[in-house]
């Protein structure tokens, strides 16, 4: 396995070994142990699934009482993942980065306690599996509005679907 690091301290972008053959592929998804030895500290408690269609922007979501450290697997399908750093602490606070994941080429990020996350759905429709390292709390849930002029994330649609709720999340400059 191997990782890289991004421009966002605690964001890494992990390469598991993928064992491909005539009939499709095998890898682990999460190994304790390994995870650690790369600085990955945190104590997995949860696993999540989303499914989206096309053209659904997703977040930027984040918990603030229990921040929770996150590992992202595309499962199915295709997306443009983004992490915005919201530790206002941070030398990169304010700052997004962005890739595309996809079930082809396995990549998976890896994203500390403290970051805002979010997805938008290039494919038909997108699977994704989330580790997480506290427990969902509805009351704990936050987030940043996803067309932020200050933070200024590209996305590649044009026409996004955005429920309701995150369309009426806040900016960067009302969040503290």
């Amino acid at each position: 396995m191997e990782f890289e690091k991004t421009p966002i301290e605690g964001l890494l972008i992990l390469h598991p070994k993928v064992f491909k053959d005539d009939r499709g592929y095998f890898l682990e998804t999460f190994e304790e142990t390994r995870y650690k030895s790369f600085g990955i500290p945190d104590k997995f408690i949860q696993d999540n699934h989303s499914h989206s269609i096309k053209n659904v922007i997703r977040g930027m979501h984040f918990t603030i009482k229990r921040p929770q450290a996150q590992i992202l697997t595309v499962i199915r399908g295709q997306i443009f993942d983004v992490v915005v750093d919201i530790r206002k602490d941070s030398a990169s606070f304010g700052k997004w980065f962005g890739l595309e994941l996809s079930e082809n080429g396995v990549r998976q990020v890896y994203m500390s306690p403290g970051l805002a996350h979010g997805f938008c759905t290039l494919s038909d429709h997108a699977d994704l599996h989330y580790k997480v390292s506290e427990k969902y709390d509805p009351h704990d849930d936050a987030g940043l509005n996803h067309a932020d002029p200050e933070v200024g994330i590209v996305w590649p649609v044009s026409h996004p679907i955005v429920s309701a709720k995150d369309s009426k999340l806040p900016f960067l400059k009302d969040l503290y």
